[in-house]
Protein backbone atom coordinates (compact mmCIF):
# COMPACT_ATOMS: atom_id res chain seq x y z
CA UNK A 1 0.00 0.00 0.00
CA UNK A 2 1.50 3.32 -1.03
CA UNK A 3 1.42 6.36 1.32
CA UNK A 4 -1.61 8.65 1.12
CA UNK A 5 0.46 11.62 -0.06
CA UNK A 6 1.87 9.59 -2.93
CA UNK A 7 -1.62 8.40 -3.91
CA UNK A 8 -2.87 11.99 -4.11
CA UNK A 9 0.24 13.05 -6.03
CA UNK A 10 -0.45 10.26 -8.50
CA UNK A 11 -4.07 11.39 -8.91
CA UNK A 12 -3.02 15.03 -9.34
CA UNK A 13 -0.84 14.08 -12.36
CA UNK A 14 2.02 16.54 -11.83
CA UNK A 15 3.33 16.09 -15.39
CA UNK A 16 0.25 17.93 -16.65
CA UNK A 17 0.58 20.92 -14.30
CA UNK A 18 2.83 22.94 -16.65
CA UNK A 19 -0.33 23.33 -18.76
CA UNK A 20 -1.74 25.40 -15.88
CA UNK A 21 1.41 27.28 -14.84
CA UNK A 22 2.88 28.15 -18.24
CA UNK A 23 -0.08 30.19 -19.59
CA UNK A 24 0.03 32.41 -16.50
CA UNK A 25 3.80 32.71 -16.66
CA UNK A 26 3.67 33.54 -20.37
CA UNK A 27 0.81 36.01 -19.97
CA UNK A 28 2.69 37.80 -17.19
CA UNK A 29 5.76 38.08 -19.41
CA UNK A 30 3.73 39.62 -22.21
CA UNK A 31 1.95 42.01 -19.84
CA UNK A 32 5.30 43.11 -18.46
CA UNK A 33 6.70 43.58 -21.96
CA UNK A 34 3.71 45.68 -23.05
CA UNK A 35 3.32 47.85 -19.95
CA UNK A 36 6.55 47.54 -17.97
CA UNK A 37 4.53 46.54 -14.91
CA UNK A 38 4.27 43.26 -13.01
CA UNK A 39 1.93 42.57 -10.09
CA UNK A 40 3.39 39.66 -8.15
CA UNK A 41 0.41 39.20 -5.82
CA UNK A 42 -2.01 38.96 -8.75
CA UNK A 43 0.32 36.57 -10.55
CA UNK A 44 0.56 34.26 -7.54
CA UNK A 45 -3.21 34.19 -7.04
CA UNK A 46 -3.75 33.57 -10.75
CA UNK A 47 -1.33 30.68 -10.95
CA UNK A 48 -2.75 29.10 -7.78
CA UNK A 49 -6.26 29.32 -9.21
CA UNK A 50 -5.12 27.76 -12.48
CA UNK A 51 -3.31 24.92 -10.69
CA UNK A 52 -6.33 24.21 -8.47
CA UNK A 53 -8.59 23.97 -11.53
CA UNK A 54 -6.08 21.72 -13.33
CA UNK A 55 -5.82 19.36 -10.37
CA UNK A 56 -9.62 19.30 -10.01
CA UNK A 57 -9.88 18.42 -13.71
CA UNK A 58 -7.36 15.62 -13.29
CA UNK A 59 -9.19 14.23 -10.25
CA UNK A 60 -12.56 14.30 -11.99
CA UNK A 61 -10.94 12.64 -14.99
CA UNK A 62 -9.41 9.94 -12.80
CA UNK A 63 -12.66 8.91 -11.12
CA UNK A 64 -15.04 9.40 -14.07
CA UNK A 65 -12.84 7.48 -16.52
CA UNK A 66 -12.65 4.65 -14.00
CA UNK A 67 -16.42 4.57 -13.58
CA UNK A 68 -17.04 4.68 -17.33
CA UNK A 69 -14.47 1.99 -18.07
CA UNK A 70 -12.11 4.24 -20.02
CA UNK A 71 -9.39 3.41 -17.46
CA UNK A 72 -8.78 -0.21 -16.51
CA UNK A 73 -6.11 -2.08 -14.61
CA UNK A 74 -4.63 -3.09 -17.99
CA UNK A 75 -4.01 0.50 -19.18
CA UNK A 76 -0.63 1.30 -20.76
CA UNK A 77 -0.06 4.68 -19.18
CA UNK A 78 0.74 5.75 -15.62
CA UNK A 79 -1.19 4.12 -12.79
CA UNK A 80 -4.54 5.76 -12.00
CA UNK A 81 -5.61 6.20 -8.38
CA UNK A 82 -9.28 5.24 -8.63
CA UNK A 83 -9.15 2.24 -10.95
CA UNK A 84 -6.22 0.76 -9.02
CA UNK A 85 -8.12 1.07 -5.73
CA UNK A 86 -5.53 3.32 -4.11
CA UNK A 87 -8.19 5.98 -3.53
CA UNK A 88 -11.96 5.52 -3.34
CA UNK A 89 -14.25 7.28 -5.84
CA UNK A 90 -15.80 9.26 -3.01
CA UNK A 91 -12.39 10.46 -1.84
CA UNK A 92 -11.37 11.53 -5.35
CA UNK A 93 -14.65 13.38 -5.92
CA UNK A 94 -14.20 15.11 -2.56
CA UNK A 95 -10.64 16.07 -3.46
CA UNK A 96 -11.80 17.55 -6.77
CA UNK A 97 -14.51 19.62 -5.07
CA UNK A 98 -12.00 20.82 -2.47
CA UNK A 99 -9.68 22.00 -5.28
CA UNK A 100 -12.57 23.86 -6.93
CA UNK A 101 -13.36 25.61 -3.65
CA UNK A 102 -9.75 26.80 -3.47
CA UNK A 103 -10.02 28.04 -7.06
CA UNK A 104 -13.22 29.93 -6.16
CA UNK A 105 -11.39 31.71 -3.33
CA UNK A 106 -8.66 32.75 -5.78
CA UNK A 107 -11.27 33.93 -8.26
CA UNK A 108 -13.03 35.99 -5.59
CA UNK A 109 -9.77 37.75 -4.74
CA UNK A 110 -9.12 38.55 -8.40
CA UNK A 111 -12.66 39.85 -8.91
CA UNK A 112 -11.98 42.40 -6.18
CA UNK A 113 -9.25 43.84 -8.41
CA UNK A 114 -10.57 43.47 -11.97
CA UNK A 115 -14.29 43.22 -11.47
CA UNK A 116 -17.04 40.94 -12.67
CA UNK A 117 -15.75 40.37 -16.24
CA UNK A 118 -13.64 37.64 -14.65
CA UNK A 119 -16.86 35.76 -13.86
CA UNK A 120 -17.20 35.13 -17.60
CA UNK A 121 -13.91 33.24 -17.40
CA UNK A 122 -14.34 31.67 -14.00
CA UNK A 123 -17.75 30.00 -14.25
CA UNK A 124 -17.09 28.09 -17.51
CA UNK A 125 -13.63 27.09 -16.26
CA UNK A 126 -15.01 25.74 -13.01
CA UNK A 127 -17.80 23.79 -14.72
CA UNK A 128 -15.60 22.36 -17.46
CA UNK A 129 -13.14 20.96 -14.93
CA UNK A 130 -15.99 18.47 -14.40
CA UNK A 131 -17.59 18.74 -17.83
CA UNK A 132 -14.38 17.73 -19.57
CA UNK A 133 -15.15 14.09 -18.75
CA UNK A 134 -18.48 14.30 -16.89
CA UNK A 135 -21.96 15.71 -17.29
CA UNK A 136 -24.41 15.35 -20.20
CA UNK A 137 -21.87 16.35 -22.86
CA UNK A 138 -18.37 15.28 -21.76
CA UNK A 139 -15.93 17.00 -24.10
CA UNK A 140 -13.24 14.33 -23.82
CA UNK A 141 -15.74 11.68 -24.96
CA UNK A 142 -16.76 13.72 -28.03
CA UNK A 143 -13.35 14.31 -29.57
CA UNK A 144 -13.20 17.90 -28.29
CA UNK A 145 -10.39 17.52 -25.77
CA UNK A 146 -7.71 19.20 -27.88
CA UNK A 147 -10.01 22.08 -28.83
CA UNK A 148 -10.98 22.55 -25.17
CA UNK A 149 -7.32 22.81 -24.15
CA UNK A 150 -6.47 25.29 -26.91
CA UNK A 151 -9.41 27.49 -25.87
CA UNK A 152 -9.15 27.32 -22.08
CA UNK A 153 -5.52 26.48 -21.34
CA UNK A 154 -4.36 28.70 -24.19
CA UNK A 155 -6.53 31.62 -25.24
CA UNK A 156 -8.61 32.05 -22.08
CA UNK A 157 -5.75 31.43 -19.63
CA UNK A 158 -3.26 33.71 -21.39
CA UNK A 159 -5.73 36.50 -22.17
CA UNK A 160 -7.21 36.23 -18.69
CA UNK A 161 -3.77 36.59 -17.13
CA UNK A 162 -2.93 39.63 -19.26
CA UNK A 163 -6.26 41.21 -18.34
CA UNK A 164 -5.65 40.54 -14.65
CA UNK A 165 -2.19 42.12 -14.88
CA UNK A 166 -3.09 45.13 -17.05
CA UNK A 167 -6.87 45.51 -17.25
CA UNK A 168 -6.48 45.39 -21.04
CA UNK A 169 -6.96 42.83 -23.83
CA UNK A 170 -4.14 43.37 -26.39
CA UNK A 171 -4.25 41.64 -29.77
CA UNK A 172 -0.83 40.06 -29.18
CA UNK A 173 -2.38 37.99 -26.39
CA UNK A 174 -4.56 36.09 -28.85
CA UNK A 175 -1.49 34.94 -30.80
CA UNK A 176 0.37 33.98 -27.64
CA UNK A 177 -2.71 32.17 -26.35
CA UNK A 178 -2.91 30.11 -29.54
CA UNK A 179 0.78 29.21 -29.24
CA UNK A 180 0.47 28.09 -25.63
CA UNK A 181 -2.83 26.35 -26.35
CA UNK A 182 -1.34 24.26 -29.16
CA UNK A 183 1.62 23.15 -27.07
CA UNK A 184 -0.69 22.31 -24.16
CA UNK A 185 -3.03 20.36 -26.45
CA UNK A 186 -0.10 18.15 -27.44
CA UNK A 187 -0.30 16.68 -23.91
CA UNK A 188 -3.92 15.64 -24.49
CA UNK A 189 -3.23 14.32 -27.97
CA UNK A 190 -0.34 12.21 -26.67
CA UNK A 191 -2.53 10.75 -23.93
CA UNK A 192 -5.30 9.92 -26.38
CA UNK A 193 -2.84 8.44 -28.88
CA UNK A 194 -1.52 6.10 -26.22
CA UNK A 195 -4.94 5.11 -24.87
CA UNK A 196 -6.65 4.53 -28.23
CA UNK A 197 -7.56 0.86 -27.74
CA UNK A 198 -8.83 1.34 -24.21
CA UNK A 199 -10.83 4.43 -25.19
CA UNK A 200 -12.40 2.64 -28.15
CA UNK A 201 -13.67 -0.16 -25.90
CA UNK A 202 -15.12 2.42 -23.48
CA UNK A 203 -16.74 4.37 -26.35
CA UNK A 204 -14.59 7.41 -25.55
CA UNK A 205 -14.63 9.04 -28.99
CA UNK A 206 -11.34 10.94 -28.88
CA UNK A 207 -9.73 12.19 -32.06
CA UNK A 208 -7.42 9.19 -31.93
CA UNK A 209 -10.43 6.86 -31.88
CA UNK A 210 -12.24 8.84 -34.61
CA UNK A 211 -9.30 9.38 -36.94
CA UNK A 212 -6.79 6.66 -36.05
CA UNK A 213 -3.19 7.07 -34.96
CA UNK A 214 -1.46 8.37 -38.15
CA UNK A 215 -3.61 11.55 -38.47
CA UNK A 216 -3.27 12.26 -34.74
CA UNK A 217 0.50 11.86 -35.02
CA UNK A 218 0.45 14.51 -37.77
CA UNK A 219 -1.69 16.71 -35.52
CA UNK A 220 0.88 16.34 -32.73
CA UNK A 221 3.67 17.39 -35.10
CA UNK A 222 1.63 20.36 -36.37
CA UNK A 223 0.76 21.61 -32.88
CA UNK A 224 4.42 21.29 -31.93
CA UNK A 225 5.80 23.36 -34.80
CA UNK A 226 3.02 25.91 -35.47
CA UNK A 227 3.79 27.99 -32.35
CA UNK A 228 7.34 28.57 -33.61
CA UNK A 229 6.10 30.10 -36.86
CA UNK A 230 3.51 32.20 -35.03
CA UNK A 231 6.47 33.92 -33.34
CA UNK A 232 6.91 35.88 -36.57
CA UNK A 233 3.54 37.58 -36.10
CA UNK A 234 4.52 38.72 -32.60
CA UNK A 235 8.16 39.65 -32.74
CA UNK A 236 10.78 40.16 -35.42
CA UNK A 237 13.50 38.89 -33.09
CA UNK A 238 15.50 36.24 -34.95
CA UNK A 239 16.69 34.94 -31.58
CA UNK A 240 13.20 34.01 -30.41
CA UNK A 241 12.10 32.68 -33.78
CA UNK A 242 15.30 30.69 -34.32
CA UNK A 243 15.24 29.24 -30.82
CA UNK A 244 11.55 28.35 -31.00
CA UNK A 245 11.99 26.74 -34.43
CA UNK A 246 15.03 24.76 -33.26
CA UNK A 247 13.11 23.52 -30.22
CA UNK A 248 10.17 22.52 -32.39
CA UNK A 249 12.44 20.62 -34.80
CA UNK A 250 14.11 18.74 -31.94
CA UNK A 251 10.85 17.77 -30.32
CA UNK A 252 9.19 16.76 -33.59
CA UNK A 253 12.15 14.44 -34.19
CA UNK A 254 11.83 12.95 -30.69
CA UNK A 255 8.06 12.60 -31.09
CA UNK A 256 8.53 10.86 -34.43
CA UNK A 257 10.94 8.35 -32.91
CA UNK A 258 8.76 7.61 -29.89
CA UNK A 259 5.49 7.39 -31.83
CA UNK A 260 7.00 4.95 -34.31
CA UNK A 261 8.70 2.86 -31.64
CA UNK A 262 5.94 1.78 -29.30
CA UNK A 263 2.79 3.78 -29.82
CA UNK A 264 3.79 6.32 -27.11
CA UNK A 265 5.81 5.79 -24.02
CA UNK A 266 5.16 7.78 -20.87
CA UNK A 267 8.36 9.72 -21.58
CA UNK A 268 6.65 11.51 -24.48
CA UNK A 269 4.21 13.17 -22.09
CA UNK A 270 7.12 14.52 -20.06
CA UNK A 271 8.89 15.66 -23.22
CA UNK A 272 5.79 17.53 -24.37
CA UNK A 273 5.56 19.31 -21.01
CA UNK A 274 9.27 20.16 -21.26
CA UNK A 275 8.77 21.68 -24.71
CA UNK A 276 5.98 23.87 -23.36
CA UNK A 277 8.26 25.14 -20.59
CA UNK A 278 11.26 25.71 -22.84
CA UNK A 279 9.14 27.63 -25.34
CA UNK A 280 8.28 30.21 -22.69
CA UNK A 281 11.90 30.28 -21.48
CA UNK A 282 12.88 31.23 -25.03
CA UNK A 283 10.22 33.95 -24.98
CA UNK A 284 11.75 35.33 -21.79
CA UNK A 285 15.40 35.40 -22.84
CA UNK A 286 15.20 36.39 -26.50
Amino acid sequence: MIPAWKAWLLAARPKTLPAAVVPVWSGCLMAWGLTGEFHLRLAVITVLGAVFIQIATNLFNDVIDAQKGADTSARKGPQRATVSGILSPRAVYSGAIFMLLQAIVCGFLLIQVRGWPLVLIGIPSLYLSFGYTGGPFPLAYRGLGELFVILFFGLVAVMGTIFIQTGEVPWQGWILGLQIGCLSAVLIAVNNYRDLEEDRVADKRTLAVRWGRPPVALLIYAMTILPAFLVLSLDRSLCWFGTALALAAIFVFLEFRLLRRDGVSSSLLGLSALHLILFVVAQNFC
